[in-house]
């Protein structure tokens, strides 16, 4: 199979970068080469207080202020999490709202670009200093690049009648959300010291990130704070993470709290944080009337979202993670009618269930639009519908080394999985160590074309932060979304460029006929 090779301009020279005392608005910092001559990288930068103790399930607050010059050059602790090899053993701090810098810039008066990484995790795990999400190879594109920390699970994004009632806004459950525009914040403050331009700010995100992402555009508090969006895999549209209403959170912030046996906000707020984390709760955003003042999709489709391009997409194969579970013929067949009803019939014609395999395949192919595509869509005749022009994806590429460690032990390997774009995007396919570590591309043993689709996907990334366009450098041509066009998406995958989406009369019936009850 040939390949397309293409030579992508704009990478930085190696030069002198800012490596001195640099000052913030809470002290003076210094940094520390990354790998590459010319990068600095500012590991562990506070943005916002400890959360911790009284500041507990309350919008960040200010960092402390130090004397001296404080050394970025480690990692903090990553919000308090489940450990994923065992649920019930917890990992990190409440004392975790850190930011990570890496800059190509020499000086201060280079205003690049700036782009900042939200991570994924399904608001329960995850962490900025991932190594998979190392921002040397973005910084080497001449963009400054930003990772955060955020709260999560329910220290995130507990809602409760007490919280909303002691909140000066009459809102809870967002916590998680105000730390992302509380770095925000940050960014338009101090990235100027570091190189960036506050004014060229580009947020970014995967799966849980691309949904606050998505949030985040909508929401009136993050207006002014970023001028493009980019958000892969996820969007808090068609009930995904979401927790409904205030008054549904704070219900089952309600049932949350009886279930740890605490009568009061008080006895809550006395809980270890490692007892909260393991409990069973649903992290997700609610429309709190403050950080959302309607669902995220009632204020896309009324154009109150921030006016901001889009570059959304997803992936080939979403379905291999939400498809959970073995369905026969018969129960998919049955589940369709109780889901679509009198539409059920059209449904079955675009994802068939003759026999046990072809239904296995249906399910996991529809799962796969209904979760992502169809969200991608929204987003995108949102953007249309508003001005605001928005490019679309379809990721296909299977890194050879066989199917990731995250997928369902049932599910089918019918394309990219869920995550399988992320060592693209950030430029890190070729590091071993980076892949290793990661749950997506552990098994991962990737050839020489990968490394170019990876120079190619991240220098369309890059592009779209600089020029609020994915095109330039030689690459293939990028069309914006258009309701005559809405069939279309680029392909990043074996091939690259513009075709029709294989599963568009998918998408199509499934925005025409939400489902009556949940897959």
């Amino acid at each position: 199979m040939k390949h397309l090779v293409i030579l992508i301009a704009g990478v930085l020279p190696l030069a002198a970068a800012i490596n001195g005392t640099v000052h913030i608005d809470s002290g003076d910092i210094s940094g520390v080469p990354a790998s590459t001559p010319g990068i600095y990288a500012f590991r562990g930068i506070p943005y916002a207080a400890p959360p911790a103790g009284n500041l507990r399930w309350k919008a960040p607050q200010p960092a402390a202020k130090w004397a001296g010059v404080r050394k970025m050059d480690q990692f903090q602790e990553r919000c308090v999490q489940p450990m994923r090899t065992n649920p019930r053993e917890t990992q990190g701090s409440e004392d975790c709202l850190y930011l990570n810098v890496w800059t190509p810039a020499k000086s201060a008066a280079d205003k690049l670009p700036v782009m900042v990484w939200i991570h994924g995790g399904g608001f329960r795990d995850g962490t900025g200093a991932m190594l998979l999400h190392d921002g040397e190879e973005l910084a080497r594109k001449a963009v400054v690049l930003v990772t955060i920390n955020y709260r999560l699970g329910a220290i995130g994004f507990l809602a409760h009648p007490e919280l909303t009632q002691e909140s000066d806004r009459h809102a809870s459950g967002n916590y998680a959300l105000m730390d992302a525009i509380a770095s925000l914040q940050w960014v338009q403050r101090n990235i100027a010291a570091l190189g960036g331009d506050p004014a060229k700010v580009t947020i970014f995100g995967q799966s849980a990130g691309s949904m606050a992402v998505n949030c985040l555009q909508a929401s009136p508090l993050a207006k002014g704070l970023f001028r493009a969006v980019i958000g892969e895999s996820g969007a808090s549209f068609n009930g995904m993470l979401n927790n409904g209403s205030l008054a549904d959170a704070e219900a089952k912030g309600v049932k949350f709290a009886e279930a740890l046996g605490a009568k009061s906000l008080a006895e809550l707020r006395a809980k270890p944080a490692a007892e909260l984390i393991t409990a069973a709760f649903t992290a997700g955003p609610n429309t709190d009337g403050y950080v959302l003042p309607e669902p995220p999709l009632a204020l896309f489709q009324e154009g109150k979202q921030n006016r901001v391009p889009a570059l959304v997409g997803s992936n080939s194969d979403e379905g291999s993670l939400f498809a959970r579970g073995r369905m026969n013929a018969q129960q998919f067949v049955e589940q369709a009618h109780r889901r679509f009803g009198d539409a059920a019939t059209e449904y079955l014609k675009l994802y068939p269930a003759n026999t046990d395999a072809q239904a296995a395949e249906s399910r996991q192919r529809s799962a796969t639009e209904e979760s992502m595509g169809l969200n991608v869509r929204l987003w995108a005749e949102a953007q249309a519908k508003a001005g605001s022009k928005a490019y679309v994806y379809f990721f296909t590429r299977m890194t050879p080394g066989g199917p990731p460690a995250n997928i369902s032990a049932d599910a089918l390997h019918l394309g990219a999985p869920h995550g399988e774009d992320l060592a693209y995007v950030f430029n890190n396919i070729g590091k071993t160590e980076a892949l290793r570590t990661s749950d997506t591309f552990r098994n991962a043993q990737p050839e020489a074309y990968d490394l170019k689709l990876a120079d190619m996907v991240s220098s369309y990334w890059v592009n779209f932060a600089k020029n609020l366009d994915p095109n330039g450098g030689g690459l293939p041509r990028w069309s914006p979304f258009g309701p005559a066009s809405s069939d279309l998406v680029m392909e990043l995958g074996d091939k690259v460029g513009m075709r029709p989406h294989p599963d568009n009369a998918g998408i199509v019936f499934l925005e025409k006929h939400p489902s009556q009850t949940s897959r």
